[in-house]
């Protein structure tokens, strides 16, 4: 059998994205034959990071604290919004192409005739990447669900699974039930087991006690409390640890205090190997960036930029807009993928959208702008629409059409936000 060669990232995406029969390919068994063939076994701590929504800053305030601290950090998130190097990160910076490719074409020839899907691909190369550079800790953010996700294969140090919503329900499952029991599934055995979801399902209690996992929960295990009118919080553990005085996390919204409960939570359960100060703590809250988790961006009008695309994101999207100063109007640019539940996500917000400039992003699992159209109207009869060929288009409009005084909300999928992005001149 041949062996895929290349220079260039570009072209060894193209390859990875052709390579295996469908994009998305639930199990653990070839992935781990690849895993054993190149000796992939980390000897550093693996704060493994599951949930629907929230990950990515989860790992983004883990990331910040720790290289605060000292540490060399590995980081694995997906999906990327630019580029594609912003899935493997070393200390918060994105890995070199020459990098990447050189851990593609250690997989490559190790996989023999074994059948890699593009994310397995990526999850290897992270975690070779990882090992090759001596990294004192890796951080990995599951990609979908947990049990038969590629990042499963490393055993974690630390497992923590930040919320339980409704989506991928092809994949996972059509309920919360259905869905924890696969978030779950990185749970291990006598190892520590977390959950910030303060309704956590059944299903999740009942797999870290038939696994013996230990399981600390948010609001009973560990938690926050505000502080001086909103502007600090406490946090506190079931083992009587307490840490006072913590600023707000840079990242905006209600909902990251959660998120940096758990961050906080994740970093008790493994203090003997990884120790930090109160000083890195607030240093790193205070210092982590995420980029369109609603990114505020500066000038007017207001853009507000948010990768929210499930039901669950977009009540959290909801509450985030409601908390800011008041705007007369706020024009939505909306692009969704066919596989999200738009009619879900639309109803939660269309009230507070005043007009709606529709495109799909250039790919081709995405929504015509048309069927949004549709959906919208159905909901509200009275809405105003406009539909773009292209999303670059439909912010221009946006632009040109709301006054200094509104805001401008960008949602819908990464890949909207990107598209936004490169508009804005914000790619690099």
């Amino acid at each position: 059998m041949a062996v895929f060669n290349a220079d260039d990232l570009p072209t060894w995406l193209s390859y990875l994205e052709s390579l295996h029969p469908v994009a998305i390919d639930m199990g653990l068994g070839r992935v781990t034959q690849v895993r054993d063939q190149m000796r992939l076994q980390p000897r550093f701590p693996v704060l493994t990071i599951g949930g629907t929504n929230g990950k990515g800053s989860v790992c983004a305030m883990l990331t910040q604290i720790l290289v605060i601290a000292g540490y060399k950090v590995g980081t694995y998130t997906s999906p990327h919004l630019l580029h594609y190097n912003e899935r493997i990160a070393i200390n918060g910076q994105p890995v070199a192409d020459d990098e990447i490719v050189a851990s593609f074409r250690a997989i490559e020839s190790a996989r023999g005739s074994t059948s890699l899907s593009y994310f397995e691909f990526g999850t290897l190369a992270a975690m070779h990447q990882f090992i090759a550079q001596d990294v004192d800790v890796a951080i990995m953010e599951v990609g979908l669900g947990g049990r038969l996700d590629a990042v499963n294969i490393f055993e974690p140090t630390v497992a923590a699974v930040v919320s339980v919503g409704i989506d991928h329900q092809s994949y996972l499952g059509d309920t919360r039930e259905k869905i924890a029991l696969e978030k779950a599934g990185i749970y291990r055995s006598g190892l520590p087991a977390l959950c910030a979801d303060p309704q956590p399902p059944q299903t999740l209690l009942d797999v870290a006690a038939e696994i013996g996992a230990d399981l600390g929960l948010i609001g009973r295990d560990f938690g926050y409390q505000m502080q001086i009118e909103g502007q600090q919080w406490s946090w506190w553990h079931r083992n009587g640890l307490r840490r006072h005085a913590l600023p707000l996390p840079a990242l905006r919204g209600q909902y990251q205090l959660n998120n940096a409960c758990l961050a906080l939570a994740v970093l008790d359960e493994c203090h003997t190997q990884l120790p930090v100060t109160l000083g890195d703590i607030k240093r790193g809250l205070l210092e982590v960036e995420w980029p369109a988790r609603f990114q505020v961006l500066p000038g007017r009008p207001t853009v507000v930029l948010d990768v929210a695309h499930n039901p669950h994101a977009a009540l959290v999207l909801k509450s985030c807009l409601d908390s800011m100063s008041f705007h007369p109007k706020t024009h939505a640019v909306l692009g969704m993928m066919q596989d999200k539940d738009m009619v879900g996500v639309v109803r939660i917000l269309a009230d507070r959208v005043d007009c709606w400039y529709l495109a799909a992003p250039d790919l081709s699992r995405a929504t015509p702008a048309g069927t949004l159209a549709k959906i919208i109207l159905q909901i509200d009869p009275q809405a105003q629409i406009q539909t773009y060929d292209a999303v670059a288009d439909a912010y221009q409009s946006a632009c040109k059409s709301a006054l200094e005084a509104d805001r401008i909300l960008v949602f819908g999928s990464f890949f909207t936000v990107a598209e936004v992005m490169v508009a804005r001149g914000q790619a690099k």
